[in-house]
């Protein structure tokens, strides 16, 4: 038995004991458990699917090559070794699409995101940019079907935004957008330049898995409430009523404020939710800063310091600096077509997983 196929008939036995697990009713009663075990097995069935045909496939080389041996009719031997030929050939495809589907899956992937854009060097040119990028994000989720809403924003003095955060809920939407996360640089001549110059300014992208209750328990006695009145655009309405919620995380000094939604409510609801999802990503960069061997990736560094992306209008060009791609199709990608980029970036994560798997594998 090759090692692989011993990977794949392991994770089979688990996917028929999940499978049992979640039709139990003590199980089923436990929500919690039972979601957990319900998303492994959907996770697991996949792979239990290719473990089938990948056992099949091995049978019939088998076969095929038991044929061969003892049989003495040379028209059969011939179709005995076509069909080795064929089988074999088939065989180191499987095996690496099976290699890429065994690659630790990271369990936020799935998850709904909180997305932050900050306005960083650049001044008002910088807030314009946050505004363009919020624009294409927008278009991209649009694609996608994604649903997005504004939780927060704050203007720039001139135009676009100082910042602006949304929640971004979809089908696997943290897997895609987490390689967003870092310094967005771009150089072109701002709309204020008389001279026509190129100016080099830059943004701060932040992506964060949403946090579910069942993921970071948050304790409400931790967190002091304040309400205030919204500021900017948003008529009497919003300017007359304390809508606007200030949340402040008393043990590690975190400030989250919401005041683009109408109801005190439902800003406090979005409050609630951003900072248990920032508490969330602190506590997932200690665990993984505390696991030596689970080391950051190129891709996904985590440090949204770092300067991930140059966007050069005057060149038409946007450049990936983590990959070394660049493409030469500014327009469309300022327009929402950023899939090529981001695909681009999962493979590259993918090729350095796999690279760590072979030595298990």
């Amino acid at each position: 038995m090759t090692d692989l196929l011993k990977k794949l008939e392991a994770i089979h036995f688990r996917f028929v004991e999940v499978g049992k697990m979640i039709v139990d009713p003590d199980i089923i009663s436990d929500m919690t458990r039972y979601v957990k075990l319900n998303k492994e097995y959907k996770d697991l069935e996949e792979i239990d699917g290719v473990y089938k045909e990948y056992k099949n496939l091995l049978g019939n080389i088998e076969s095929a090559r038991a044929l061969l041996e003892t049989e003495t009719d040379p028209e059969m031997r011939e179709m005995a070794k076509s069909e080795i030929e064929e089988l074999e050939s088939k065989r180191p495809v499987m095996e690496e699409d099976i290699k890429l589907l065994l690659i630790p899956k990271d369990p936020e992937d799935d998850k709904n995101a909180i997305m932050e854009l900050r306005a960083g060097t650049g001044g008002d040119e910088a807030c314009i940019f946050v505004e363009d990028c919020f624009r294409m994000f927008t278009m991209f989720f649009k694609e996608l079907g994604w649903q997005y809403e504004v939780i927060n924003s704050s203007e720039g003095s001139v135009k676009g935004y100082k910042e602006i955060a949304i929640e971004v809920t979809g089908a696997g939407v943290y897997g895609m957008l987490k390689f967003e996360s870092g310094v967005h640089r771009v150089q072109r001549v701002p709309e204020t330049e008389s001279q026509g110059r190129v100016h080099t300014s830059a943004i701060t992208v932040a992506v964060l898995p949403e946090a579910e209750e069942v993921d970071f328990e948050l304790d409400m006695n931790d967190v002091r409430k304040d309400t205030f009145r919204a500021s900017g655009a948003g008529g009497q309405h919003i300017n007359k009523t304390e809508s606007a919620i200030r949340l402040t995380h008393i043990p590690t000094g975190l400030v989250v404020e919401c005041q683009d939604g109408r109801s005190q409510h439902k800003n406090l609801e979005k409050a609630i939710s951003v900072l248990r999802s920032r508490l969330y990503q602190m506590e997932l960069d200690r665990v993984h800063n505390e696991r030596a061997a689970q080391r950051k990736t190129l891709v996904s560094t985590g440090d949204r310091s770092a300067k991930i992306r140059t966007y050069n209008y005057p060149q038409g060009r946007i450049t990936d600096h983590r990959i070394n791609k660049t493409i030469y199709n500014l327009s469309a990608f300022m327009n929402g077509d950023i899939s090529e980029m981001i695909d681009a970036l999962k493979l590259a994560e993918n090729a350095e997983k796999l690279k760590g798997q072979e030595a298990i594998i």
